[in-house]
């Protein structure tokens, strides 16, 4: 699509990223070229890497066009492509609140997927039991230093008044992404800086789980 040209008909994006940064793309692009994607965002980054630069520019293209009346399809070659955890819970949310589908051309998940449908309802899930397992190794692993009195993480980033704004922004419907973008640290070394969009979840559901302790005292 040329710069500047108004989309029309259903526009499909395609993103592929192998398993490991060795691996070849040859695969994946043959396969987005054959699904007849009108552009491909690739990036050559492990599985464990948080930061996808190709990945947020192809989300946020996809959410710019959706958002002028197109229909819009994100083509991936498969479901693990997009992530894990807490960055496809994030993806998954951003993707919906914008009603942009999504396709894989195989694995288990193989086939078109509308944003009200119950594949996004499987990723959600899938990304939420590995946050609790990360959360409940997480705590274990606190217990155990609190145990040997060492120190736990580094100084904390967020506070209340991060945390009005962040309720404010998340009252308006904004992803977690977006949230995180306005959010400015206040303190410490990071001074200046935004949090990450995990950080911002954890501020978030940390409130949530006291609201509903203190609700239900």
């Amino acid at each position: 699509m040329s710069a500047g040209a108004e989309p029309v008909g259903h526009v499909r994006l395609g993103y592929a990223r192998p398993s490991t940064a060795r691996q070849s793309l040859d695969a994946q692009l043959e396969s987005l070229a054959k699904a007849r994607v009108t552009r491909v965002f690739s990036e050559k980054i492990s599985t464990r890497a948080t930061m996808r630069p190709e990945l947020e520019a192809a989300v946020k293209l996809a959410v710019e066009i959706r958002s002028s009346g197109a229909a819009l399809t994100l083509v991936v070659h498969e479901h693990r492509r997009l992530g894990r955890g807490i960055e496809l819970a994030m993806l998954v949310e951003e993707l919906k609140a914008s009603d942009v589908g999504l396709e894989f051309l195989t694995g288990e998940l193989k086939g078109s997927h509308d944003p009200s449908g119950i594949v996004f309802t499987v990723l959600a899930a899938m990304s939420g039991t590995e946050r609790e397992y990360i959360r409940d190794r997480t705590l274990e692993g606190h217990e155990s230093a609190r145990k040997r009195g060492k120190p736990i993480g580094g100084a904390g980033v967020t506070d209340e008044s991060m945390l009005s704004m962040a309720l404010h922004l998340r009252d308006q419907e904004m992803s977690l992404r977006d949230i995180a973008k306005r959010l400015v640290i206040t303190t410490g070394t990071k001074k200046g800086q935004h949090p990450s969009p995990a950080t911002g979840m954890r501020m978030l559901r940390e409130h949530d789980e006291r609201a509903a302790t203190a609700a239900s005292a």
